[in-house]
């Protein structure tokens, strides 16, 4: 089956007056119909860049974007803002991170959902209004029939979310992407949250990428996960590779820093030392050497060359770092995975 989605290359870049923010350096990923890629990294690695270059939503005057980004055979990087304006809403949507500043608090609920799906499709505002109504329904709002006159700031935290994907779903997208769609909310509504993204993207059979910084989202939710840093790919594999069989020293630090609920907690978590890098000044060598406790162990090229990406132990997975496939599998198993059990 060929892939919905297909980002070759992606760069994008925004010149300021301290310099060129690379923000987005050479990504190439892909996304089937029916599958969910969860991107994964801390804040400034070029996560939620990535997903606004895919919207089409960044003007060439301020940002300069380059390589493919291929929705079902449209490259959106090369389209008119008009064939963009076209796919965005139908073909592909977006559930913000926060709903509050994405909603226009001057207009009800309803009129942004009627208002969303009239764009893409000549009906009355009867029609709909009903069809929002349901789209609220099938969220899970209660009292769809009455809620959907009320505003944003009437909606709690979770149901404001629950509306910003009945909004996003309500031109049966084939492309959804959710940045960090569960940041602000308690872990109950969460979870409720996750589990209406799963049925939604089971009903609609659409290709998913969740964008986070919370590995356990990604746990919950993805088939394949690309972890970014420094606006790079570093490590890309099925889920369960990367929780079972990380090759990647960042990887091993995001697992490290990831809270479990399912034991007693031991010791203190083990946050990764340092800061991300700058996008404009990135370190020489590999992005992460600066943080990266196995750097000495690379004979010197860790700081000097930077790494490509490269086959790791199997399958689908690609790791970019000088040490040897063999001696990563080693310290994953010996060193890292030891002590992540007993925390």
């Amino acid at each position: 089956m060929g892939k919905f989605l297909e980002v070759k290359d992606l760069k994008i870049s925004f010149p300021t007056d301290d310099g060129l923010v690379k923000s987005v350096n050479g990504l190439t990923f892909g996304v089937e119909r029916g599958k969910t890629l969860g991107i994964v990294g801390e804040s400034g690695s070029g996560k939620s860049v990535t997903s606004l270059g895919i919207l089409g939503l960044y003007n060439k005057r301020n940002a300069q974007v380059s390589g493919e980004i291929l929705l079902d055979g449209t490259d959106i990087v090369t389209a008119s803002p008009e064939q963009v304006r076209a796919l965005r809403g139908s073909k592909m949507s977006m559930i913000f991170q926060d709903p509050l500043s994405a909603m226009h608090p001057y207009y009800s609920v309803g009129h942004q959902i009627i208002e969303a799906y009239r764009v893409h499709h000549r009906v009355s505002k009867k029609v709909a209004r009903k069809h929002a109504v349901d789209m609220l329904g099938r969220v899970g709002i209660p009292q769809p029939d009455r809620r959907v006159d009320d505003y944003p700031h009437q909606f709690s935290g979770g149901m404001r979310q629950r509306a910003m994907i009945a909004m996003s779903l309500v031109n049966d997208p084939q492309l959804l992407i959710a940045d960090e769609p569960t940041t602000a909310l308690d872990v109950t509504v969460q979870a409720q949250i996750l589990d209406l993204m799963h049925d939604l993207q089971e009903e609609f059979n659409s290709a998913l990428i969740v964008i986070t910084h919370d590995l356990g989202v990604v746990a919950e939710l993805a088939d394949d996960v690309l972890v970014m840093y420094g606006g790079k790919c570093i490590e890309y594999a099925s889920a369960a590779t990367i929780f079972e069989h990380p090759e990647h020293p960042y990887t091993w630090g995001l697992l490290g820093s990831m809270p479990r609920i399912d034991r007693p907690q031991m010791e203190r978590l083990v946050p990764i030392p340092g800061l991300p890098p700058s996008l404009i000044n990135l370190p020489s060598g590999c992005a992460f050497n600066p943080r990266c406790a196995y750097e000495p162990r690379t004979g010197g090229l860790g700081t000097t060359v930077a790494p490509e990406l490269a086959p790791g132990g199997g399958g689908n997975h690609l790791v970019r770092c000088h040490l040897p496939a063999p001696e990563r599998q080693r310290i994953w198993h010996e060193e890292i995975k030891p002590k992540l059990e007993a925390q």
